[in-house]
């Protein structure tokens, strides 16, 4: 009797959910990457099962998605990157997940970033801005207060923000910060942040009326890079529909 080979196409898209699965449950930080994954196993899936007429219907905005999906990250890439000059009077470092008392991966790369600003620019003030999330036992903001300051950056030179949790309300609280202090944000304010947030980062602070400069910290390793990416074309597109 004649041994019946399992298909190829079940095979591909079983390991692909199952490799979803595990990078979605496993690892932390990757969900948009799982995604990604269980779309192309949907894919084969659809492929096998649905009429051809069906399918070419599917491959057209499957092809409009992705068209828009390049369009997106043309942006985002162009400003993965530090200005020309960005030194200002106010440099805003936005938070990111804090692990308990520490800073994660993310949040250390924009610190250092941060570190390096300051020495380059040493009249310039720090506004370090983010709140207290689920798992965090301080907030984003008195985590890069303790950081910055344990390797000998002044005190004086560091402003809390830490009632943020959106970068929406990043911004917005930050700027409110700098007028309380008798300054306007408007031409005196550069933006640290992850590479692939700097677009969006800077776009919401021009729909609140101030030009920013962009600082990126490091990018994160390639896989852990490429999940952001992906997700940021979702914040982005956010953005574009609800303004925020």
């Amino acid at each position: 009797m004649k041994e019946r080979k399992f298909p190829f196409w079940a095979l591909f898209s079983g390991l692909l959910l199952i490799l979803a699965a595990l990078v979605r449950f496993v690892l932390r930080g990757y969900a948009y990457l799982a995604y990604t994954l269980l779309f192309f196993a949907a894919l084969i899936l659809l492929h096998r099962f649905l009429s051809p007429k069906l399918w070419r219907v599917v491959l057209i905005l499957v092809c409009i998605g992705f068209a828009y999906f390049i369009a997106v990250e043309i942006p985002i890439i162009k400003n993965a990157r530090t200005d020309p000059e960005p030194g200002r009077d106010y440099l805003i470092v936005l938070g990111a997940a804090v692990y308990g008392d520490e800073p994660s991966p993310s949040l250390l790369r924009r610190l250092q970033g941060a570190l390096d600003y300051l020495e380059e620019y040493p009249d310039s003030t720090a506004i370090v801005s983010g709140g207290k999330g689920p798992g965090e036992n301080l907030s984003e903001a008195d985590c890069m207060y303790a950081w910055l300051t344990e390797r000998g950056v002044d005190p004086a030179r560091i402003l809390r923000e830490d009632r943020a949790t959106s970068t929406k309300e990043n911004l917005s609280y930050s700027f409110a910060l700098i007028r309380e202090r008798g300054d306007e944000p408007e031409g005196r304010v550069a933006i640290l942040s992850s590479p692939y947030h700097l677009f969006r980062a800077k776009s919401m602070a021009r729909l609140q009326g101030v030009e920013a400069a962009g600082v990126a910290g490091d990018f994160d390793h390639p896989l852990l890079t490429l999940t952001y990416f992906i997700r940021e074309a979702f914040g982005v597109t956010h953005l574009w529909v609800f303004g925020w």
